[in-house]
């Protein structure tokens, strides 16, 4: 099948290639450098053609409130438009587990938009909600560094590997549209101040953890169910301390 990733050099992109290269899949990756532009549609229609599936693991370059949401929208809408063009037979986008249930953060609420583009476009799709990435852990860290110390709300997460949200998107391109939203987690829930801290005592830097019931999650109040997958879910395989334990940070 050939198959065109949108954000094909990115942590998700560049895994989920590989995967599909392997499995015999034709790989389109549709970037800048690729001379595709997904926010102006240029280069996209030459891009599609022959297309049978794409897979959406495009990221905003920016996540203030209005460039975000302009972003998807402008992204999705140049896809879908030529997609159901081409006669594309399946859509498959990356978004987030939560999306709609954190309405503080205006980069959910992005993808909350684009999600209801998408079931409204015609072309058949799957969306992946995934939680957040082990990947995101430094990001997580720095961005909640207040004085030497890190500040955190007490909520739960069920955070995933990178490679696992590579190995779902892989098989959901590889079967049939599923036509609805799927959700992807990691195989153990965690606390949000105990996934940093395992982050920071492999990573050193001697930072301390503080929990505080006001602190946000990039902006956002989150709780107990804002970050975890509901009811049925795909569950990844890799566990939290081994992914640790297999890195140089």
């Amino acid at each position: 099948m050939k198959i065109l990733i949108a954000g094909g050099n990115g942590l998700i992109g560049k895994k989920l290639a590989a995967l599909l290269e392997k499995s015999g899949h034709q790989i389109v990756s549709a970037s800048r450098s690729s001379g595709v532009d997904l926010v102006t549609g240029e280069g996209l229609e030459e891009a599609i053609q022959g297309i049978e599936a794409v897979v959406d693991v495009l990221n905003s370059p920016s996540f203030e409130d209005q460039a975000v949401l302009e972003f998807f929208q402008a992204t999705s809408t140049n896809l879908l438009r030529v997609e159901t063009a081409a006669g594309v037979k399946h859509h498959v986008a990356l978004s987030v587990v939560g999306s709609d249930r954190v309405p503080d953060s205006g980069y959910l609420r992005a993808k909350v938009a684009q999600e209801n583009l998408i079931q409204a476009a015609g072309v058949p799709f799957t969306i992946v909600r995934a939680t957040q990435f082990f990947e995101f852990a430094p990001g997580i860290a720095q961005f909640s560094m207040v004085d030497g110390r890190c500040r955190l709300p007490a909520a739960t997460m069920q955070p995933v590997a990178a490679d696992d949200v590579a190995d779902c998107l892989a098989r959901v391109v590889s079967a049939a549209p599923r036509r609805e939203i799927v959700e992807l987690g990691g195989p153990e829930k965690i606390r949000l101040d105990k996934f940093v801290g395992r982050y920071l005592t492999v990573a050193g830097g001697g930072h301390e953890i503080e929990i505080d019931p006001a602190a946000t999650y990039f902006g956002a109040s989150i709780d107990d169910a804002s970050l975890v997958p509901q009811g049925a879910a795909i569950l990844g395989s890799i566990r939290y301390q081994n992914w640790l334990d297999n890195r140089r940070f």
